[in-house]
């Protein structure tokens, strides 16, 4: 593990399924790190209200940061070359001040 990174400890649990049938999952647990302090990038996104449901900026905010970070530590895999520049694009304009 690296000493200049954020570590974490994330539990994904299955409190429903969408039928009464659905298969019941074991809860993953997993291990990371990442240069970034998630939780302020998820208190920032949340006062921003990007979205009209709550909880979304929460979901948006992990969902973003774990995928960004597996990309980046494989930034030269052939499964990013066509994403890699609209991503750069995109996070510029998350990142922008706000236009509201």
């Amino acid at each position: 593990m690296s000493k200049r990174a954020y570590k974490y400890h994330l539990r994904l649990e299955q409190v429903a399924g969408i039928a009464p049938d659905s298969p019941q999952h074991a809860p993953l647990e997993l291990d990371f790190e990442n240069h970034d302090d998630i939780f302020s990038i998820v208190e920032r996104l949340q006062s921003r209200q990007l979205f009209a449901e709550p909880g979304q900026s929460t979901e948006f905010a992990i969902g973003l940061k774990l995928f960004s970070e597996v990309m980046l530590k494989n930034r030269q895999h052939p499964l990013f070359e066509e994403l890699a520049p609209a991503f750069k694009t995109f996070m510029q304009r998350l990142k922008a001040p706000s236009q509201e």
